[in-house]
């Protein structure tokens, strides 16, 4: 955090921060007094220095160490898989863990939040490891491997149960390498979950904080940073309600996400975990508050379906006569329309969940 006090040392604050940021691939706060906002800084005035950044180093002898320790590990298995977590996109290590499958030929899978990290095309690409509802097959696999490399992973309660839902066509036809998909916390997980990532399609997933809403940033986000992909966001309503107003800012910079918003009337996923009325929310008109925000300005498109075949009708104009619009899709669905995955899912949860508290 760099918290700028005075102009003398503005700029070496803020190049550090950024420098922290790149070099550490998270984010930074950058605080300015309110008093010294306005005012030009002599220092940010001058001719731009280029930006060197030290790479990070590893401990030579403890990489050592560790690569003969794992070499020796994976070569007396007869039947290794490696599986790959989020901070390998972090640590971009992606490229050199794949390189490793090809090299040894190994299985690879990955846990749900690191669906993205390595190229669904590939030959010995397995699934996702999410315990009893991974990608079919992929569990027996990993489980009945008698080593397993996990790189990058981050375990959690919501990475050891989970669901799957198998998508219509239609849904995983729209992505392409000029995609990326945001979802959000909830059933968005699970459906994201049996997306077939075409390669170059990026994928970001919030699962450690489970944080809802965290999506809607997110989409406003992506869709600035990378203007050459389309976003594709899928997003519960009680989830959308915690930021909507980030659309304004979307219609205002002239996005182009398409946002499907899964009305169901509440926590749907908390329902199974923890039943109660704080997870009943009040229903709004959600297209009617897209357009509100709209006002004539800039290019929306807003529909509402109910069917499959209204769904399909809303994908293939969102992807066609409506490109160059931000399209918002209102999917309303029954308040108990759920699986038996999702039912498993949530009394796996709810059962640390109610145990009553240890005070010893």
């Amino acid at each position: 955090m760099a918290v700028v006090n005075d102009l003398e040392d503005a700029s070496e604050q803020i190049d550090a921060a950024i420098s922290t940021a790149i070099r550490e691939s998270k984010p930074v706060y950058i605080s300015i007094s309110w008093n010294l906002s306005g005012i030009p800084c002599p220092s940010l005035l001058k001719e731009p220095i280029p930006l060197f950044l030290t790479p990070k180093l590893s401990n030579q002898m403890a990489l050592e160490i560790a690569v003969e320790a794992t070499a020796e590990f994976l070569d007396k298995a007869v039947k290794p898989v490696l599986v790959g977590g989020p901070k390998l996109s972090v640590a971009k290590a992606s490229k050199a863990f794949t390189e490793l499958a090809n090299c040894r030929g190994y299985p690879i899978a990955v846990l749900p939040s690191g669906k993205g990290v390595v190229p669904e095309h590939h030959k010995r690409f397995i699934g996702t490891y999410w315990e009893a509802v991974s990608t079919p097959l992929c569990t027996e696999i990993v489980e009945s491997a008698d080593a397993n490399l996990f790189a990058g992973p981050v375990f959690d309660d919501y990475t050891s149960v989970g669901y799957s839902l198998l998508l219509n066509k239609e849904k995983a036809g729209m992505l392409s390498s000029n995609t990326a998909v945001i979802s959000d916390a909830g059933d968005s997980w699970f459906n994201c979950q049996k997306l077939k990532l075409p390669e170059g399609c990026h994928y970001e997933f919030q699962m450690l904080y489970a944080s809802i809403g965290w999506s809607v940033g997110a989409t406003l986000g992506c869709a600035q940073a990378a203007p050459d992909k389309r976003v594709i966001a899928c997003i519960g309503d009680g989830s959308f309600q915690m930021a909507a107003q980030e659309v304004s800012t979307m219609l205002r910079c002239g996005q182009r996400s398409i946002i499907f918003l899964i009305k169901n009337g509440g926590y749907t996923l908390e329902v199974e975990i923890h039943d109660g009325p704080y997870n009943v929310i009040k229903n709004w008109n959600y297209t009617a508050l897209i357009d509100a925000i709209h006002n004539g300005e800039g290019k929306c498109w807003t529909t509402k379906v109910s069917c499959g075949e209204e769904l399909v009708a809303a994908i293939e104009t969102a992807t066609g006569e409506k490109m160059d619009c931000l399209c918002f899709i209102e999917v309303i669905v029954h308040k108990d329309d759920t699986s038996k995955e999702l039912l498993e899912f949530g009394s796996r949860l709810a059962a640390p969940n109610s145990r009553p508290p240890n005070y010893d």
